[in-house]
């Protein structure tokens, strides 16, 4: 008699103890830094996502974040900031909340790309299903809706948006 066994794939992941293999994203000495340690813990990633990958979706959030908010950033320099922490705001735990919801803003836009990017990969082989997929997408938007009201809060505009059809 012989028995065959299958087991689902092993998948490592990556404590978000461990920064080695990670690193930070700069845009600047004026913005925050983004480490990717923190950031993988944040959005819970697992290993599933490769530094690499994970590198490039933050480097694409952390330009289209720092884009968004360019203009104000550059009137905040003109009256003599040297950073986005030193720009007068709320502080909340010791942490200006500029700084809080640029974070925000980079771990939102970097986790709708991810999902987008690799919402057919599926460790289990099992087939994927149309709801599943909406599924992804209407969290990916959730995460693009979150990374918009991070930076519109920034900015210090209201978060709605109405349009008369």
């Amino acid at each position: 008699m012989s028995l065959i066994a299958a087991a689902p794939p092993l998948v490592r992941t990556t404590p978000p103890s461990d920064p080695a293999p990670l690193g930070k994203v700069s845009a600047g000495a004026w913005w925050p830094e983004i480490d990717l340690a923190t950031l993988r813990d944040a959005v819970r990633l697992d290993g599933t996502i490769t530094p690499a990958r994970l590198l490039t979706a933050v480097q694409e959030a952390v330009a289209a974040t720092v884009a968004q908010l360019d203009a104000w950033a550059q009137i905040r320099k003109d009256e003599g900031h040297e950073s986005l922490s030193a720009v007068p705001a709320l502080t909340v735990d010791g942490e200006s909340v500029n700084v809080q919801r640029f974070r925000r803003a980079v771990y939102c836009h970097a986790k709708a790309n991810l999902i987008e990017r690799y919402s057919d990969y599926d460790t289990t082989g099992r087939e994927r299903r149309k709801d599943q997929d909406e599924a992804r997408e209407d969290q990916a938007e959730h995460h693009r809706r979150d990374a918009t009201w991070a930076v519109r809060d920034i900015l210090g505009v209201s978060r709605l948006n109405v349009e008369l059809i």
